[in-house]
């Protein structure tokens, strides 16, 4: 893994996360969320989630930080959810039922993954986070159930 490129890339998504068009700052949400476990593409992903002008950008990054299905991803929408105010709160709730309104399996792994987060956390807001986070989850009730084994 080349660490310069994935720092270059953070960096160009991050500038273009400060874009005045919300499509751009959509698509650099999209990217950035690749980049979760970056400690330096968490603000730009906070403030992509938080996007001040247009909740479409909200939406769109949050979809992409939770398809990463892992703990990173969970964290900062966590994160994010910690300090929205309530039309923030409502889209980012959203984003989590389009992505685990599908499969039981899905949004089981990530609430167990929420509870890790909570368990694991420094402090009482990120574990405070994570248990909001994770009621999100627990109020889904997904179209299809576990996996049936033979």
């Amino acid at each position: 893994m080349d660490n310069e490129l994935r720092q270059a890339a953070v960096a160009a998504l991050g500038a273009l996360g400060r874009s005045h068009d919300y499509r751009d700052r959509a698509d650099a949400g999209q990217g950035l969320a690749g980049f979760a476990e970056l400690p330096e593409a968490v603000g730009p992903l906070l403030e992509l989630v938080l996007d001040r002008g247009d909740t479409f950008v909200t939406r769109q990054t949050v979809r992409a930080l939770l398809r990463r299905k892992d703990q990173a991803g969970l964290a900062v929408v966590a994160s994010a959810l910690a300090v929205a105010d309530e039309n923030h709160a409502d889209w980012i709730h959203t984003a989590v039922d389009d992505v685990f309104g599908v499969f039981a399996d899905d949004r089981d792994a990530a609430m167990r993954l929420c509870e890790e987060i909570s368990r694991d956390a420094v402090g009482d807001g990120p574990a405070r986070a994570a248990r909001q986070l994770h009621l999100i989850l627990a109020e889904i009730d997904p179209v299809l159930g576990p996996a049936r084994h033979p």
